[in-house]
């Protein structure tokens, strides 16, 4: 995938991320994708994924992605942004660094890194 590809792909997951469209989200994803967490050293299939991404939407109002800076390349992205939302009457503002590699069109490995301080208030639900 060209460059350009790349950006409209990232676009469409983080779009449906924020958007908790999920059906959108596995639409974006290969089918042996697999996405791992820092703050947690674990790593996430398609299906777990989805699950814990409709438990956020569920668990945080206002959720979005703000100070968006994206870089693509052929095979993959890096984002930057920050993770902003409510929970239980706590703000979160996660600075947080998602890099993406992609296969045959789809985001195929997900690697996100972020302070769990920030998201203290996820981690305690």
């Amino acid at each position: 995938m060209s460059p350009h590809e790349v950006d409209a792909l990232a676009e469409r997951l983080f779009s449906a991320i924020a958007a908790g469209d999920t059906d959108a989200v596995a639409a974006c994803y290969h089918p042996e994708v697999q996405i791992w967490h820092n703050y947690s050293g674990r790593v996430q299939g398609r299906d777990e994924n989805l699950k814990m991404l409709r438990w956020l939407n569920r668990t945080v109002t206002g959720f979005e992605y703000d100070a968006v800076e994206r870089t693509c390349f052929e095979g993959g992205f890096v984002q930057r942004h920050v993770l902003r939302g409510t929970v239980a009457d706590q703000t979160i503002e996660a600075p947080t660094c998602m890099v993406g590699q992609v296969r045959d069109g789809k985001v195929f490995r997900l690697h996100e890194y972020m302070d769990s301080a920030h998201i203290a208030p996820l981690l305690r639900r």
